[in-house]
């Protein structure tokens, strides 16, 4: 009968130990990594995140903002009633994107179901949508607060008149052909577009008019492989990352030449990077197309949250090579 006890006594407290360490048969014996940092408070508002991170978010159809220090999600937005009309809710299925714009007090949003919105941070009010379909992918603000979309599937931008008032039934867009379209950035500097194509990255001018917005080509730059997924600024340098299906690059504006970054390569979904303290942070697929992981350039953990599907990530950094200092929301008039 002792015996029997002594075992039963061992058998338990070698059972308390593996569940301290994290040990269950349903992870296979591997230690459960932690969803929140004990100890850690998140900030109590967006704008006292001192580095948090924007991520396009598919599980749950949001734009959510998660605050590294802590591993917490402290805001998120999703597209509802009655902001969004009943009927449009289905644009934006699957969030493809979202950026940091007018002085981080706005996020522009995609969706690969069609949809394009501005959404105002502080209320989390969307002041303006509309529908691009193709299965957008990214988009970008151009300065008179007009709105450029990308579309893969579709295979065009599309040039939105941004009229706060009178969306998304009565808004005019303009089409332009690109092949394989997946990304738009402004160079607030030279006062033109960038967009990736399937194997070639093209410039092109804005016409500046509110009301019918129109580009024309400048330039085609051949790209070192093919299929361009993710195009944006370096921070704090007059240069744009570049993924690929195969790698990373960064391409310089100035010399206009590509140069292989040291990071990890394949199959990219987003890269983002910040000043020092900063590290580049990617989104590398776990399962299709998603993660619930972001990654720095050697591969290690920066944000870990289990079950999530982060189709992109950016740093919540306000973004000078694309925007004026201190923008603030325009619209036609």
């Amino acid at each position: 009968m002792r015996k029997i006890l002594f075992v039963f006594i061992a058998i338990s407290f070698l059972a308390i130990q593996c569940k301290k360490k994290g040990y269950t048969a349903e992870n296979g014996g591997k230690p459960s990594p932690p969803v929140t940092v004990p100890g850690v408070d998140p900030p109590a508002s967006v704008a006292d995140c001192k580095k948090c991170i924007i991520l396009a978010e598919q599980l749950q159809t949001r734009v959510a903002i998660a605050d590294v220090a802590s591993k917490a999600i402290i805001w998120e937005w999703s597209p509802g009633i009655p902001d969004i009309k009943a009927d449009a809710l289905k644009w934006f299925s699957n969030i493809s994107d979202a950026k940091l714009v007018y002085n981080g007090k706005y996020i522009l949003a995609t969706a690969s179901g069609g949809g394009v919105a501005l959404v105002r941070i502080a209320d989390k009010k969307t002041v303006f949508y509309a529908f691009a379909g193709g299965n957008v992918h990214s988009a970008e603000l151009l300065p008179d607060g007009n709105i450029v979309s990308a579309s893969s599937t579709g295979n065009y931008l599309t040039l939105f008149k941004v009229d706060t008032l009178s969306f998304p039934d009565h808004v005019y867009a303009k089409t332009i052909p690109i092949d394989f379209g997946h990304n738009v950035v402004w160079d607030h500097k030279n006062q033109v577009l960038w967009s990736a194509a399937m194997n070639q990255l093209k410039s092109f001018k804005y016409n500046f008019n509110c009301d019918f917005p129109d580009l024309d080509l400048l330039e085609s730059i051949s790209i070192p492989g093919t299929e361009a997924h993710d195009l944006f600024p370096v921070h704090g340098e007059n240069a744009l990352w570049l993924t690929n299906t195969t790698n990373v690059y960064k391409f310089d504006v100035g010399t206009k030449k590509f140069t292989q970054a040291e990071v990890i390569q394949a199959d990219i979904k987003s890269v983002s990077s910040g000043p020092e303290g900063y590290p580049i942070i990617l989104l590398k697929p776990k399962v299709s197309w998603w993660a619930d992981e972001v990654i720095d350039a050697k591969g290690n953990t920066i944000f870990l949250q289990n079950g999530l599907k982060i189709y992109k990530a950016r740093w919540l950094l306000q973004n000078v090579f694309s925007y004026p200092v201190n923008d603030v929301i325009k619209q036609c008039k």
